[in-house]
């Protein structure tokens, strides 16, 4: 199972212009800083296609990519959504708020998205931050949803290290968009969560 193709669809302000595609969904968010583009463009194996802000924080559009998947020669679409990353966002703090709510209303009611991927850092893997993150799309999940915990920079742990990891969140995946390391376990995880795998989160 792999990624074949991959391009930029559009992007989008919030919900209310934001076109439904009649695709599924799957929507990748985490703090700034945390990979969020690296990680699309390495499960595309597309280098430049989800670009990231010089500035932490900045970017505040919703993209679209438009990716397909090949299942034993079965292709099959899927829509990656690049969400903006919260925390470090060097913007006036009325901004953060509008930029907070116009993301709240936008989880929750698109429909489309099947599946949350929960982006962490795997070097700071119980930030208040990110549990907080968990427990607030906890508060909403639908039970055609499911949430995915992946952890980035994978490579930066020792094995003692990601060991840490996984007893303290057995559901993680490791990965690394510079090693590719954890890339297809994650594609497959991504597949089996929008199509497979009942969500059990509920």
């Amino acid at each position: 199972m792999r990624i074949i193709s991959a391009k930029f669809l559009l992007s989008a302000q919030g919900i209310d212009d934001s076109p439904e595609f009649g695709i599924s969904e799957v929507a990748f968010l985490g703090r700034s800083n945390v990979g969020k583009s690296s990680i699309i463009n390495a499960l595309t194996n597309h280098n430049g296609l989800a670009k990231s802000s010089s500035t932490p924080g900045k970017t505040q559009l919703i993209n679209y990519f438009e990716v397909i998947i090949d299942n034993d020669g079965e292709k099959i679409p899927l829509i990656f959504v690049d969400l903006p990353g919260f925390g470090y966002a060097k913007v006036s703090k009325s901004m953060q708020n509008a930029w907070q709510q116009n993301l709240d209303k936008y989880l929750r009611e698109r429909l489309s998205i099947k599946a949350f991927v929960h982006l962490i850092d795997s070097r700071h893997a119980q930030l208040k931050k990110d549990e907080n993150l968990g427990l607030y799309l906890d508060e909403f999940i639908r039970a055609d949803q499911s949430v995915l915990n992946i952890y980035t920079k994978s490579d930066k742990l020792n094995q003692s290290q990601k060991s840490q990891v996984l007893k303290i969140d057995p559901t993680a995946i490791l990965v690394s968009s510079s090693k590719k390391t954890g890339i297809d376990k994650a594609t497959k995880a991504i597949y089996n969560a929008v199509f497979g795998v009942k969500n059990d989160r509920v």
